[in-house]
């Protein structure tokens, strides 16, 4: 298969990037599972942009900057935040429907935790579901892309030329057992992010850090895996799988309590239930621990049941299936796993550190989100991002694109690849790889722990690459080998950060180091094994790119 452009995945920074490019040249689109399998699928809040006359570029800037807790770049926070605006208006000519004000015709502004206006867009809460109906019908009418579900990315292509790594597209699994070489100029990864490496999620079950882990293991470097963040409020229920109850309840002015009743939120944050998400998180957690209880409570039922239902059908509809009415009773709620804000290291335009290879979207790490994500700023960056991307894939084409990343590849080498017939050899150290993120890896974590976590995480992903080698590839073997990296990636930033700060709070250093401000890079050492590192700190008083 060759093709311009190879996309994996089918969310909004995917699909975003391919309907640009696809008017000068051929995309292929892959996703492993269905076109609708995206953490964009999910999204409930909305896109957060200068929408209204009251609102203004620098309040929007400045809230981002103060959520990022530090470590957010000035100049890319400034670029996507004034391309909002223009970036919503191309949804709309997509043909997603976000909601309007009924008598005036503008859209319908909702506010969520760190916002100091009312600037997100939504479709009520199923924003997300609305995005991505209106791209993918853009995408299937399309002539010059092909979009292809259940097709399993391996690993990237990569080929050494004159000293420097070059990405020439990426093995795929058409189906079990055979595996075949997509060629492209480009590859971009929209693989989304990894909130699957936590037991306990509010990312659908595609969400194993493919993209992170791909790019990392072909030798690119990937930046502040140490911020992974906890949403506050996850449904709480025996019955329900990371159901999440958005950020936009809080933003119309649903409150959080103990199982007393009592509120809590205004001991640790003035902003109260409107503080940042990393802020709230923590308190939650620290509540719980306090009490011994297993969630707590967001109440909204002192607000008028129609508008409850008008604004929030989808969480209204689902929490009524568990029996509880929101108009009338308080949601039990937890924090999980949510947003992962590190990723693989990106310019201004989407490219990483290896020609010929691009990440956007949650996969990427471009300097937006610093040490914590303001709420809907993802779905922003997303389509900013693509359009970036798009235009300097543009230029390059108009310039003369080079030609030497077009190579004769390897097909795939089963060598003497056995068939695995037991599956416990996955399903254990799934659920092991999972636990031990959530007991060890955290949202308050210690030095002790962390080191706990490297060893056992280490013993695991050696065991699982022998696997790997021994038997022929599977979907979930893929996506195991991938969430081991990925965790061990994690690992490896916590303990190097030595500091709390955003969404890394650690016992051992509770203070934040403002006179040393730094991400941290990790790349594969050269010839190692996945999971060995050089890592590098990229301080602010250089250029941090």
């Amino acid at each position: 298969m060759e093709s311009d452009y190879l996309v994996v995945g089918s969310g909004i920074a995917g699909l975003s990037f391919a309907l640009r490019v696809a008017q000068h040249g051929t995309v292929i689109v892959v996703t492993k599972k269905k076109d609708l399998d995206t953490a964009t699928n999910l999204a409930q809040g909305g896109i957060a942009a200068v929408l209204d006359s009251g609102d203004s570029f620098d309040s929007h800037i400045d809230d981002t900057l103060v959520s990022g807790d530090g470590l957010c770049d000035p100049a890319i926070v400034e670029m996507v935040i004034k391309n909002g605006k223009s970036r919503v208006t191309d949804l709309i000519n997509y043909g997603v429907g976000f909601v309007r004000d009924e008598r005036t015709g503008k859209l319908s502004l909702g506010r969520e935790g760190g916002h100091g206006h009312r600037r997100v867009a939504h479709a009520y809460d199923l924003t997300g579901r609305e995005i991505e109906r209106a791209l993918l019908a853009q995408v299937k009418d399309n002539p010059n892309i092909i979009l292809l579900e259940d097709h399993v990315v391996v690993d990237l292509l990569v080929r050494d030329s004159n000293g420097a790594r070059i990405c020439v597209g990426a093995y795929v699994m058409l189906e079990e057992d055979k595996v075949v070489p997509f060629t492209a100029q480009v590859t971009v990864l929209c693989t989304g992010g990894a909130g699957k490496v936590y037991l306990y999620t509010t990312n659908p079950d595609i969400a194993t850090g493919d993209g992170v882990a791909m790019a990392s293991r072909a030798g690119a470097s990937v930046t502040n895996m140490e911020f992974v963040q906890f949403h506050p409020t996850c449904l709480f229920h025996p019955l329900a799988k990371n159901f999440l109850i958005s950020e936009a309840v809080r933003g119309e002015g649903a409150i959080l309590v103990t199982a007393e009743g009592q509120r809590f939120m205004e001991k640790y944050d003035s902003r109260k239930e409107l503080a940042t998400r990393d802020k709230v998180a923590r308190s939650i957690d620290q509540i719980m621990k306090e009490s011994g209880n297993d969630c707590v409570y967001l109440d909204i039922s002192h607000k008028d049941s129609r508008f409850i239902q008008k604004r929030f059908p989808a969480i209204y509809g689902k929490c009524l299936e568990y029996g509880i009415d929101i108009t009338k009773d308080p949601i039990p709620v937890v924090p999980a796993a949510h947003y992962l804000c590190g990723g693989v290291l990106v310019d201004t335009w989407g490219n990483t550190t290896i020609a010929g290879l691009m990440a956007l979207g949650e996969t990427s790490c471009t300097g937006l989100h610093g040490a914590n994500r303001l709420a809907s700023n993802s779905l922003l960056e997303a389509v900013v991002f693509a359009e970036k991307a798009a235009e300097y894939c543009q230029q390059s084409r108009a310039g003369g694109l080079s030609q030497e990343n077009v190579f004769d590849v390897d097909s795939w080498h089963y060598g003497e690849a056995n068939r695995l017939e037991e599956a416990v050899l996955i399903s254990h150290n799934w659920d092991l790889i999972r636990r031990v993120m959530w007991n060890y890896v955290g949202i308050v974590r210690t030095v002790k722990r962390l080191k706990l976590a490297k060893t056992r995480l280490t013993d695991i992903s050696e065991e699982i690459e022998e696997h790997y080698r021994a038997y022929y590839v599977s979907d979930h073997m893929v996506e195991l080998r991938n969430i081991s990296h990925v965790s061990l990636m994690i690992v490896e930033c916590a303990l190097m950060r030595k500091e709390s700060r955003g969404l890394h709070y650690c016992l051992d250093y509770r203070k934040r180091k403002d006179g040393d401000r730094y991400w941290q890079t990790l790349r594969r050492l050269p010839n190692g094994s996945p999971w060995q590192f050089h890592g590098e700190k990229l301080r602010f008083e250089n250029n941090i790119k």
